[in-house]
């Protein structure tokens, strides 16, 4: 019984060494840890906005740099809008129309409030962006498809960014753009109106996030206009941004990241890791960061790595996936969902903590097979860099990895998943014998284990 409490004791003491230390300022454009800060069908009622500033402090203490918040503006459908079906762009919650003031997740006081509220604590805001469509305006006639379109959006209580069907593909100038998004009216970018009213001066709708404390942007479904819009809207705003470009093809999501000026969501990653992570195959993982296949491998700094978000969750072994992209190359996104209500919170803020402290510089891969995957992190800066040992199997594994970065040093693992205080001295030569725990989450037992010089932090 007495080692027993040694032992509870012991792994207590690892937990707080890394978990509980105040973490250090790793900000947004460094390449800071993002929480996605709502999911699909958040609860209606005008309260979302209030309880994201509730989790604020927790978040802060985490070591989350930023915050991705849902799009603000009135939608089409009122107060049961999850913003993306945009009506108003210049009514956060402020006017009545679409049957309600607020929106779904509140007022624009109550936004106003959760914004400040991040600032207090050093954490920037990304408002997610919706320009590729409008929705909600009133029937007119339209010449262009001689028919009716609902197009007509000279009814907005703001007053603000009117628009009808001159507005909208197709126009007199041309017939259509990159991409539409369903059936609704898809915006003429090319049009010096509609760029006015969006980003183009001091009276749009950037201008007016800008104004309530806006930081940063997430472009949504930018495969529908041209990579131009991004990088003029960011000519005029500057700040982080990044694009949702869904689409596997690297070379496309890199074209437009550098067209664009901004990052792009990793969606070849993500599909990659359900491959490895879910179906015990992690050598096309492996292949796909050696070959180019995924934006990390192409350009880390381009790249804003998940595991899930609002609109895809098809990771279930999710542990696995948390600790490859916390650990790897790349910009990584927290699912509120997964740290607020499905995953071990403990875990999670054990990871971001290593990812702020240690993460650092380019990879090697040293070991891998269908169950176990090892790489090194050579360190840059003040990150001194670490060795991730992932194990999806069900037994406790071992292997001898050469990691001549560490040759000679004392290595010390920072997740206590290995039941205690573990050290491990590497030879002269590189060599050390490494463990990682079984993958069994149910019985606390979560797979990974992450190793860096001793005495960090």
């Amino acid at each position: 019984m007495a080692r027993k409490v040694l032992v509870a004791i012991l792994v207590l003491l690892v937990f707080l060494s890394v978990s509980a230390v105040p973490a250090k300022a790793e900000t947004l454009e460094n390449g800071g840890v993002i929480m996605q800060a709502f999911y699909w069908d958040v609860p209606g009622g005008g309260i979302w906005w209030d309880t994201i500033a509730q989790k604020i402090p927790d978040w802060a203490s985490a070591g989350i740099s930023a915050i991705w918040i849902p799009p603000a503006s009135k939608g089409m459908s009122g107060g049961y809008s999850m913003g993306y079906d945009p009506y108003d762009y210049f009514d956060l919650g402020e006017y009545y129309q679409k049957g309600t003031v607020e929106t779904r997740f509140g007022s624009k006081q109550e936004l106003v409030n959760m914004i400040n509220t991040a600032h207090s604590y050093g954490m920037k805001v990304i408002a997610d962006i919706v320009i590729n469509h409008r929705a909600g305006g009133d029937l007119e006639w339209n010449p262009f498809v001689n028919d009716y379109t609902w197009t007509d959006f000279s009814k907005v209580a703001s007053g603000k960014y009117t628009a009808n069907y001159l507005d909208f593909h197709p126009n007199e100038v041309k017939c259509c753009d990159e991409g539409t998004f369903g059936s609704y009216p898809d915006i003429a970018h090319e049009k010096s109106w509609d760029q006015y009213w969006l980003w183009a001066s001091q009276e749009s709708y950037a201008a007016y996030l800008r104004s309530i404390g806006i930081d940063a942007w997430r472009f949504d479904y930018v495969k529908g206009y041209g990579a131009w819009v991004v990088k003029d809207w960011l000519s005029w705003w500057g700040g982080w941004a990044v694009g949702e470009y869904w689409d596997t093809n690297v070379d496309a999501l890199l074209n437009w990241a550098y067209n664009s000026n901004a990052k792009v969501f990793d969606f070849p990653l993500y599909y990659k890791m359900d491959e490895a992570f879910d179906n015990n195959n992690i050598p096309a993982l492996v292949d796909a960061l050696r070959y180019g296949q995924t934006v990390v491998s192409r350009d880390p700094f381009k790249a804003v790595t998940f595991v899930a978000n609002h609109d895809t969750d098809i990771i279930w072994n999710k542990y696995p996936a948390y600790a490859f992209i916390l650990t790897y190359e790349g910009q990584p996104v927290i699912f509120y969902r997964d740290y607020e209500e499905w995953l071990n919170k403990d875990r999670l803020r054990n990871l971001i903590w290593i990812h702020d402290h240690l993460a650092g510089g380019s990879t090697d891969i040293v070991y891998y097979d269908s169950d176990e995957l090892i790489f090194v992190r050579n360190g840059y800066g003040d990150k001194p860099g670490l060795i991730t040992y992932i194990n999806l199997g069900s037994s406790k594994v071992g292997r001898w990895v050469y990691v001549p970065k560490f040759a000679g040093s004392c290595i010390h693992e920072y997740t206590g998943n290995l039941g205690g205080w573990v050290d491990k001295y590497v030879s002269s030569s590189g060599w050390v014998y490494l463990e990682a725990p079984a993958h069994d989450p149910a019985n606390g037992q979560y797979g990974y284990s992450v190793w860096s010089y001793c005495g960090v932090g």
